[in-house]
């Protein structure tokens, strides 16, 4: 029996790693990464592995998928750290992972860290609980044009909650979903505003837990017309009705 640690490594680059999971990453046996459900600032892991002088080995999906490296790792003793951007369990494929861990009869431990799912609120000043489930916007595709996201969104705004609206992420393609392109996307998809009522404001965070974080808040027009800057992106529609406080925050990212 071997000890799986999962490690989140927060929304920027190695330097959000906790004390804690510093310690668990240098007493461990073997170093995994994965940069598929996000991504760190280029250059963190390659500056991580020399920081500890041994490599951080970079796992593609499939390998994380099957687990196969990080049991075979385990079957030779462990313990083994998996680094993850943001939380570790904000994503289900680690949530199987640490289950087919405990099926090989190995153990698992948590360090969890900062994600997206908290921040995006926490940078624009909305409250936390009044958020409803969260959307994923894929990245277009020919012959694929998924409405449920926008079928999300209205169920939120039924019940006066607000909605983070993940955009979707290829790294090893180099590829990830804009704001911009995800305004546009919504706008699209949602015709008659039944979703997204024409003027209603949105807000647009991008590289959230960086130094060069931001944020915009306005209608989708006004929002077109801005330059985001690079990834990574996200996009928050607010519920129907702000509270006093959240509107006053939002203020600070209104759009001229």
């Amino acid at each position: 029996m071997a000890e799986l640690w999962f490690i989140g490594v927060g929304l920027d680059d190695e330097q959000g790693l906790s004390s804690r999971g510093l310690t668990r990453v240098r007493a461990a046996q073997a170093v995994f990464a994965e940069e598929y459900t996000s991504t760190l600032a280029p250059g963190s892991l390659e500056r991580l592995a020399g920081s500890l002088g041994r490599p951080v080995r970079r796992l593609e999906r499939s390998e994380l998928e099957d687990g196969a490296p990080i049991l075979a790792a385990l079957a030779e003793g462990g313990p083994v750290a998996l680094l993850v951007p943001g939380d570790p369990f904000a994503a289900t494929t680690h949530v199987a992972l640490r289950v087919l861990c405990e099926n090989a009869g190995h153990v698992w431990r948590y360090v969890p860290n900062a994600s997206i799912l908290t921040a995006a609120a926490g940078l624009l000043g909305l409250m936390h609980y009044r958020f409803g489930g969260t959307v994923s916007l894929p990245l277009p595709e020919p012959g694929f044009a998924p409405v449920s996201p926008l079928e999300r969104i209205a169920r939120n705004r039924s019940v006066d909650l607000h909605t983070l609206v993940l955009l979707d992420l290829r790294p090893s393609e180099g590829r990830y979903l804009m704001a911009g392109e995800a305004l546009g996307i919504l706008r699209e998809r949602d015709p008659d505003g039944k979703a997204v009522p024409r003027g209603s404001l949105l807000a647009v965070v991008a590289r959230v837990g960086s130094d060069t974080s931001a944020a915009w808040f306005g209608t989708v027009e006004s929002l077109l017309a801005q330059e985001f800057g690079p990834p990574k992106h996200a996009l928050v529609v607010p519920a129907p009705s702000l509270h006093f406080e959240e509107e006053a925050a939002l203020q600070r990212y209104r759009v001229k």
